[in-house]
This record gives C-alpha cells, structure tokens and sequence, in this order.
C-alpha cells in the first residue's frame, strides 16, 4: 500500500493536474476532420499553390499582387487555412482586414478570388463537402477584405 507522505502529495498533485492539461489540450478533442478531409498540411500546400497560380494569372485579380511577397503570402494562407479546418497550426499573419486595407478589392474581385479557390480544390480532388465547410467559414471574411466606401 502506497503511503503519500507530505512531501510527495504537492509533487503527485502536480503530476496529475500536467496530466489532466495535457489530455484537454490534446488534439483528440479537436475537430480535425476538414483538415484531414483536404491532405493535412501537404494537401492545403498544393491547393494553396493552384490557387495562387491561378490569382496570379487571373486578370480579375493578378494585379492586387503587385510588389508582394508570394512566398510570405503563401506561407500564411497555408497557416491560416490549416487553423480554419482545425490542424495544428498557430496563425501568424495579420487580421484580414489589416492585411487587404487599401488594395481597393471589391466584390467582384473578391468574389473571382473564390472561384479561383474552388478551381484550386476541384483540381486537388477535395470532396465537395470539405470545399463547402472551408467556404462557409472564409466568406464571412469578405467584410473584412472587400474595400466598402
């Protein structure tokens, strides 16, 4: 029979409650079925890569990336986009409307920019419904993106 003398209770107490952090921390509980749905992070990384081939030459959206840093661009829409479907990521970018201010994108742009992203996913064969979760959850960034006068 174990006798816990009171030297060693602060240290099994201590013991159990880093325990019990790091199973409620633990990505168990997170929902990381979208993320698993696209590729996990090599599959985002080929989307993110079609699609910014496709900005880049889309005439409806090519020119808002003058004089940008792709690969920085990149490199943070593949951590935003992990977040969003609940990967392990930290997002370290700046908040949407931050980072759009006054490139003078409009609904229309905006809006190419999705189809542009859809194209992406359709090419990397991403089920229909993971295309639709990751959407839901982008389009309400369009208030924060889109230029209102």
């Amino acid at each position: 029979m174990l006798v816990l003398t009171r030297s060693r209770l602060p240290i099994r107490c201590a013991l159990a409650v880093s325990a019990l952090i790091a199973t409620c921390s633990s990505s168990a509980f997170a929902d990381d079925s979208l993320y698993r749905q696209f590729g996990g992070k090599a599959g985002i990384e080929h989307v993110i890569d079609d699609f910014y081939d496709r900005m880049l030459d889309d005439p409806r959206t090519k020119t808002f990336f003058d004089g940008a840093s792709i690969p920085r661009i990149e490199k943070l829409l593949n951590q935003q986009f992990c977040v969003l479907m609940g990967g392990p990521c930290v997002y370290t970018g700046r908040s949407m409307r931050r980072a759009h201010e006054g490139l003078g994108i409009d609904g229309k742009a905006f809006a190419a920019g999705i189809e542009d992203l859809k194209l992406a996913m359709a090419k990397n064969h991403i089920p229909a419904d993971a295309q639709k979760k990751l959407l839901s959850k982008l389009m309400p960034m369009a208030h924060d993106i889109e230029d209102r006068p």
